[in-house]
């Protein structure tokens, strides 16, 4: 499968925070780091340029108490600030495995990271470096799935790979509320905003649709889907005009 040229030239990875958590309660688990980096390590050493946009929910579930009741933009700046110290981690993770990485935040941390700036962020992927988009948008009220589908668009990514946790791809219902949910191989951007399925969020999505771009849905836990996805396999679901 490796020695196949991939289909997609340059990608968007969306990980969740809590794809960083492992068996944790909250945290980065470094053995999770260390499978994560080997995972992008496989499609980048194929030659795919590689692009990652982070959640926050492994930092961020140690902060709810703290947040609960707090004014919405203040926990917002909370959460992207959480967003740098997973991408630091994982920036680490990547060099450990020989991958240049460089990290690009939306606000200012001129100490440990780049400021975003999309033609910068395009040369470091022409020449070879992962990309890691940090602190979301820059600004409060947008969730890092609209920070992934904004990102994706700006730098002309092929497609969005949306990494899931313990989920196969886009289900009929909430498995938890629903144990006849069942998989959903393929939809169109409008059938899932319409169904209101949780895909992404509706801003996230709409963003999506209107530029035709690409998203697999997949579960992280297999090791192999990133690849697979990248050497054009269907795995889990693909949402598509």
């Amino acid at each position: 499968m490796a020695d196949d040229a991939p289909a997609f030239r340059r990608i968007l990875l969306k990980l969740s925070g809590e794809s960083l958590m492992g068996s944790l309660d909250f945290g980065t688990d470094p053995e999770r780091l260390r499978a994560v980096a080997h995972q992008v390590k496989v499609v980048h050493d194929r030659g795919v340029e590689v692009a990652i946009v982070l959640g926050a929910g492994n930092i961020y579930r140690g902060m709810e108490g703290a947040a609960a009741g707090m004014d919405r933009a203040t926990a917002d700046y909370m959460g992207m600030l959480a967003i740098v110290l997973n991408a630091l981690a994982l920036q680490d993770a990547l060099e450990k495995v020989g991958i240049d990485t460089r990290v690009q935040s939306a606000i200012e941390v001129q100490e440990v990271a780049e400021p975003y700036i999309r033609r910068r962020a395009m040369r470091h992927l022409e020449k070879g470096r992962v990309v890691i988009f940090a602190a979301g948008t820059g600004n409060p009220f947008f969730t890092t799935d609209t920070a992934a589908a904004l990102r994706a668009i700006e730098i002309h990514a092929e497609a969005l790979l949306m990494a899931k946790n313990g989920v196969e791809g886009v289900l009929t219902a909430d498995p938890r509320e629903d144990p006849t949910a069942q998989l959903i191989p393929q939809i169109t951007h409008m059938e899932a905003l319409e169904r209101r399925l949780r895909v992404m969020d509706l801003t996230a999505l709409t963003l999506c649709m209107e530029n035709e771009l690409p998203i697999y849905v997949f579960n992280m836990d297999d090791e192999r889907n990133i690849d697979r996805i990248v050497s054009g396999e269907r795995v889990g679901t693909l949402v598509t005009t």
